[in-house]
């Protein structure tokens, strides 16, 4: 039987695994219903609460998940017969409750540096599994990229938004791993080759969110490290980013002539033709601003859980998702989901305050912040990456070189 201060470990260990294969499994019709791993990693972190204590404190997630309730009768006696309310209701829900039982396990949880790392690695192998996948499946890309729209043929079939998001992850950890590793150069140099075919995968997908939120995390994460560093390895450091940046550089050239230009031209906010876009977010803005004006008319309990694309179907007789977890979540629980986002997003940030040992921390709430504005929350990552940004990190060693404890700064 596992020691009990090692069982948070091992929970987060498991859930981090099923995460990174989420995506992976759906492309393939793995799970037996669409949400499965959102429940599985509620039903892990359950199991983990049961048998570890947590603290008082994080009760605050407790009545976020609270305020999330009222939306739901509000959905039931709103909702038209056309609608399958209970599949609407665990659609939209599923995933910030997974986030909210994620927060309340992790919240001031400890756990060592080397344990993170081992966590990030299991986030990290099932996604390199499904990059195999991608590279063996995708056709010869001059005949399938034919535009600058997202490309389901480069993502594997499936939505290119959910496979660059996790993709993007992928990047982030590798990336993490060749600038503090102390493995021999050929380990760094085999980490470095696999984020340069990660990141050619993410680029070629044509989803920008996933890339861009992958590259903020990984800039805010040398930048905290750099900051915490002694001289000698701000030096080593300085010579990583060097050859980072050649090797990213490497990889864009690669993706502009495998594409045509055609992904110059996406990031450029250019159609085909070149002609620059009026709209950069692809129509999203019109969908939210739609969402943003359901809530000023109903402004106390919202429109209910998983109203918002029946009432747009009606009303403008377009269905679609504006994919922003801010706007659903004030548009269908109005000040109730105003209070409920507030305490998502000032929580870690207050926390943060009294301890800054999370090396991590502003890269996992960057890409919680930034995933829930483009992909909103139908994939576990971004209520699972949440819940890491909440933990206490112990350095046994001296895992950054560092004059002083990254703790006690």
């Amino acid at each position: 039987m596992a020691p009990k201060k090692n069982k948070s470990f091992y929970v987060l260990m498991a859930c981090a695994y099923i995460v990174g294969i989420e995506v992976f499994l759906r492309m393939n019709g793995g799970t037996f219903f669409y949400e499965a791993i959102k429940y599985l990693v509620i039903a892990f972190i359950m199991m983990g609460l049961i048998s570890n204590s947590f603290s008082n404190q994080s009760l605050i997630f407790v009545l976020y998940i609270l305020l999330l309730i009222p939306g739901i009768f509000v959905a039931v006696t709103e909702m038209g017969f056309q609608t399958d309310i209970r599949r609407a209701i665990a659609f939209n829900l599923s995933g910030p409750v997974c986030l909210g039982i994620t927060a309340i396990f992790c919240y001031k949880r400890t756990i060592t540096f080397k344990q993170i790392q081992n966590i990030l690695l299991f986030l990290l192998l099932p996604i390199v599994s499904m990059t195999v996948y991608l590279v063996l499946y995708t056709p010869n890309l001059q005949e399938v990229v034919t535009g600058t729209e997202s490309n389901f043929e480069t993502s594997g079939g499936f939505g290119p938004n959910q496979v660059a998001t996790v993709l993007g992850i992928g990047m982030f950890v590798l990336a993490v791993r060749f600038f503090i590793s102390k493995e021999t150069i050929f380990h760094r140099l085999f980490d470095l080759a696999l984020l340069g075919i990660l990141s050619f995968r993410a680029i070629i997908t044509f989803s920008r969110g996933g890339v861009l939120t992958a590259i903020i995390m990984i800039l805010s994460f040398i930048g905290l490290y750099y900051i915490k560093v002694n001289l000698k390895t701000k030096f080593r450091i300085k010579l990583s980013l060097i050859i980072f940046m050649i090797m990213i550089l490497f990889t864009w050239i690669i993706s502009s002539v495998q594409t045509g230009g055609f992904i110059d031209k996406r990031y450029a906010n250019q159609d085909a033709a070149g002609r620059v876009k009026e709209d950069v977010s692809t129509g999203r803005s019109d969908l939210i601003a739609f969402e943003f004006a359901e809530f000023v008319d109903n402004p106390f309990l919202g429109i209910g859980v998983g109203k918002v694309k029946e009432v747009r179907l009606s009303e403008t007789g377009v269905e679609a998702a504006s994919h922003n977890e801010i706007s659903r979540i004030v548009a269908e629980h109005g000040l109730l989901g105003v209070f409920a986002f507030l305490i998502l997003l000032i929580t870690p940030l207050i926390y943060r305050i009294k301890n800054k040992s999370n090396l991590f921390f502003y890269s996992f709430y960057i890409f919680w912040l930034l995933t829930i504005n483009h992909s909103a929350m139908r994939i576990a990552a971004p209520a699972f990456i949440y819940g890491l940004c909440l933990l206490n990190i112990k350095y046994e060693e001296s895992p950054v070189h560092r004059k002083s404890s990254i703790q006690n700064r």
